[in-house]
C-alpha cells in the first residue's frame, strides 16, 4: 500500500490521456475490442527536442574523487568507481539574463494579482491572466501607485523615484518530497503529508560584492553587475542554494505549463546536479584527469591560462578577467560544457558530509538533506564544486570538494541545472 496514492494518480493520468493513446485502433479511432492485449500509451508521441542551451551527458562509469594528492590529507573524498545514468546539463552557468527572466516572471505574476489581472481555470483555481499582464505600463507612475505591495515605501526612495522592492520578490513553490514518501514507515500517510510548500526571496543579493571582501573597493559591481546589459551573459551570483532550487522549480513549472497547454506529456523536473553528476560531467570522459581539459597544468603549450581563477600569488587579470567573465568563455570540455573549472563555483544538490563517499551507493550516488531553518548549521552545508575567479588552482580540480551554507549568498557562487530526458535521437553509440 505504500505507493497507492501515486499509483492511483498515475492511473488517473493514463485514463485521462487514453483519448490520445498510441496503439492499433479501428477505423473509428477507438481501441479494438477483440479481447486481446494491445496496450495504451500515456499520451502523444511527442518527444521534447533538445533543450535550449543544454548538452547531453551520456551514461558511463568513472573514478570519483581526487586524481592527485590530497594536500590537506583530509580524506573527505576517497577515490572510488561509480556509474552515472545519462542526463542533460546546461552548457554554461545560468546567466544574469536567464535568471532575469525568472525575476521578471515573478514580478509580473505578483503585479497581476495586485492589479486584479486574474481569472479562473476550468477547475475553478485562480490563475494569472497573462494577456492582461502584457498591457502593464511599468513606466507609468499611476500604474505603479496601484502596486503598493511591490513598490518601495516613500522613505526608502532616492529622489522620490518609485522602484520595485527586491524583498517583495518571492516565489511560492510546491513539490513532492519523494524520498520522505518512499519510507516504509510513511506508507499509510496521506499524500498531503509529502507536499512541500515554500516561499523564497529570489532577487539576487547584489551587496555580496562589498560584503565578501573587506577593505576592497567593489561598489561598481554591486551597482551594475545584475542591472547593466554589459553583464547579461555573465553568470548570476548572489544566489543562495534555496534561490537556485526555486529557479529550478519555476523552470519546471514554466515548461510543463506550456506542454499542458499543447496537450503534450509532462517532462522531468529541472534540478541542481548531484555532486557525482557534476564531477562526472566536469571530467568530460577523462576519468583520471585533474582538470576538465586533462593533466597536469593550468596553461596550454602556448602559456595561455585555461580558466578564470587566481593565478600565481594574485595576478587576477592575467587570465583575461578581473572578476567573472562570460559564461561561455574559454574552451569547453569534451562534453561541450563551459567553465566547469573557474569563473564561479557551483551549487549541487548534495549535503556536505566528510564521510559520505564511504557509504553512498555506486549507482548514481546521492546524499541529500532538506535542512530547515531551525536545523543546526552543520546540516545546512551544501557541496559546491569547480572553484571560482577568486580561488587558487587547487579548487579548479574536478575532484576537489568544498561547501557553503545553503542560506549564504556569495559573489563567487552560481549554478547550472540538469534534467533527466531521453538521449537525443540519432546519437552515435
Amino acid at each position: 500500500m505504500k505507493n497507492q496514492y501515486y499509483t492511483l494518480a498515475a492511473f488517473a493520468t493514463l485514463f485521462l490521456a487514453s483519448c490520445g493513446a498510441l496503439g492499433k485502433k479501428d477505423k473509428g479511432g477507438a481501441m479494438p475490442n477483440d479481447g486481446q492485449l494491445h496496450g495504451i500509451a500515456p499520451g502523444t508521441r511527442y518527444t521534447l527536442p533538445k533543450p535550449p542551451g543544454m548538452v547531453f551527458i551520456p551514461q558511463g562509469t568513472f573514478h570519483m574523487g581526487p586524481s592527485d594528492e590530497d594536500p590537506a590529507y583530509a580524506f573527505s573524498a576517497r577515490n572510488r568507481s561509480v556509474s552515472i545514468s545519462g542526463f542533460w546539463m546546461d552548457a554554461t552557468e545560468i546567466t544574469n539574463n536567464e535568471y532575469r527572466q525568472f525575476v521578471q516572471w515573478v514580478r509580473d505574476s505578483i503585479a497581476a494579482r495586485e492589479l486584479g489581472y486574474v481569472k479562473n481555470d476550468k477547475s475553478g483555481n485562480e490563475m494569472v491572466d497573462w494577456t492582461k499582464v502584457k498591457t502593464i505600463k511599468w513606466n507609468d507612475p499611476t500604474t505603479l501607485e496601484k502596486m503598493s505591495g511591490l513598490i518601495l515605501p516613500p522613505e526608502d526612495r532616492l529622489f522620490g523615484k518609485m522602484e520595485l522592492d527586491p524583498q517583495k520578490m518571492t516565489y511560492v513553490s510546491e513539490y513532492f518530497d519523494l524520498k520522505e514518501a518512499a519510507k516504509r514507515e510513511n506508507a499509510l500517510k496521506p499524500r498531503s503529508s509529502f507536499i512541500v510548500r515554500d516561499t523564497t526571496r529570489i532577487y539576487p543579493d547584489t551587496l555580496v560584492w562589498i560584503r565578501d571582501f573587506a577593505y576592497s573597493y567593489n561598489e561598481p559591481m554591486t551597482q551594475r553587475y545584475f542591472a547593466h546589459p554589459a553583464y547579461g551573459n555573465y553568470p548570476v551570483v548572489g544566489v543562495n542554494w534555496k534561490m537556485a532550487n526555486a529557479f529550478c522549480q519555476w523552470r519546471t513549472h514554466f515548461l510543463n505549463s506550456y506542454l499542458e497547454s499543447k496537450k503534450r506529456a509532462q517532462e522531468s523536473d529541472f534540478r541542481l546536479p548531484t555532486e557525482a553528476q557534476w564531477e562526472y560531467a566536469a571530467r568530460g570522459g577523462r576519468s583520471q584527469s585533474m582538470f576538465p581539459w586533462g593533466n597536469y597544468y593550468l596553461r596550454n603549450k602556448k602559456g595561455c591560462l585555461l580558466a578564470n581563477f587566481k593565478p600565481g600569488r594574485g595576478n587576477y587579470p592575467e587570465d583575461g578577467g578581473f572578476y567573472t567573465v562570460r559564461a561561455d568563455a574559454y574552451w569547453p570540455n569534451d562534453y561541450g560544457l563551459y567553465c566547469m573549472s573557474g569563473n564561479v563555483a557551483e551549487w549541487t544538490s548534495s549535503i556536505y558530509y566528510e564521510g559520505s563517499y564511504t557509504f553512498q551507493h555506486d549507482m548514481n550516488p546521492d546524499v541529500r538533506w532538506n535542512a530547515k531553518d531551525s536545523d543546526p548549521p552543520r546540516m545546512k552545508r551544501k557541496v559546491i564544486r569547480g572553484g571560482s575567479w577568486k580561488d587558487v588552482g587547487y579548487y579548479l580540480q574536478t575532484g576537489t570538494r568544498t561547501y557553503e551554507y545553503q542560506d549564504s549568498t556569495k559573489s563567487y557562487i552560481g549554478f547550472r541545472t540538469v534534467i533527466d530526458l531521453p538521449a537525443p535521437s540519432g546519437r552515435k553509440k
